[in-house]
């Protein structure tokens, strides 16, 4: 078990090391902390408002089934952040200042991440068209993260997971 453990560590460190070190791109710089902020939840009442907009009773499936999905996202990765109290990056590896002042002190899941993921999937789910751009979106919070130095590449998988699983579920209990 230390072996698996000890291998995903070091998978986890080169793979941040690797998109961390991508700092001087002028690009990157300009649109990262964009893609972070984009995640922070201000506009996800707005998505909900336009789907309203454009047809209620799509815009109601949307808000029912994210409000489900977030009772159930919210408090399960609050829960595992409090149980792991991983360190982020910008706390554990010396050479390794953030991009970005963290909202608190641990890094395992990424909840931007988680929250992405699951609006992207109930976007999906709402308006299948849109879902490569939803995805798409949703890659460029979980990388945003890393690249800015407060998550690890297996934070934005775990937060992946949670959000996608947390949308599953949204859409279960509302469908």
């Amino acid at each position: 078990m230390r072996y698996l453990v000890d291998s995903i560590t070091r998978w986890d460190t080169l793979w941040f090391t690797t998109i961390f070190g991508l700092g001087g791109r002028r690009l990157l710089a300009a649109l990262m902390p964009w893609a972070s902020r984009s995640g922070d939840g201000y506009l996800y009442p707005l998505l909900a408002a336009g789907l309203f907009a454009i047809d209620g009773a799509l815009g109601r499936a949307f808000l029912t089934a994210a409000l489900a999905a977030f009772a159930l996202e919210l408090p399960v990765y609050k829960l595992i952040k409090h149980y792991v109290k991983r360190d982020r990056p910008c706390q554990k590896l010396p050479a390794v200042k953030g991009r970005v002042v963290p909202s608190d002190r641990f890094s395992f899941p990424s909840g931007h991440t988680a929250a992405a993921f699951l609006i992207a999937t109930l976007l999906g789910h709402a308006a299948p068209a849109l879902f490569p751009l939803a995805g798409a979106w949703a890659l460029a919070v979980g990388f945003s993260r890393i690249y800015l130095g407060v998550h690890f590449p297996t934070d934005i998988l775990a937060g992946m997971v949670i959000g996608i699983l947390s949308a599953c579920f949204g859409l279960a209990v509302t469908g």
